[in-house]
């Protein structure tokens, strides 16, 4: 299993996190509890946990290179959201 991780500072996560999962839930399997949120893609799943500081997310599934391209994809929609303090940093971890 591949994982990458980011934590992402931002004071508004749970709304960028609720509103993205609002925006998948159209198209792919989404689960919202309150500001987290897990969104399963083919092969793969993103996971994205914020507080009042701070969005952890985190990406995970067997193809290294489906991971390494979702985090992009995870990473420029939060970013749509957060236009006003966008691009927000993603120090992304690998583990």
């Amino acid at each position: 299993m591949n994982q990458v991780q980011a934590r992402v500072s931002t004071a508004h996560g749970g709304k960028y996190v609720q509103q993205l999962c609002k925006h998948w839930a159209h198209k792919l399997p989404v689960e919202l509890d309150g500001d987290t949120g897990v969104v399963t893609f083919v092969g793969a799943v993103a996971t994205m946990k914020a507080d009042g500081e701070v969005i952890e997310v985190s990406v995970r599934g067997n193809d290294h290179d489906q991971v390494d391209q979702l985090k992009d994809v995870v990473a420029r929609h939060i970013d749509r959201f957060a236009f006003r303090e966008a691009p927000l940093t993603y120090d992304w971890v690998w583990g």
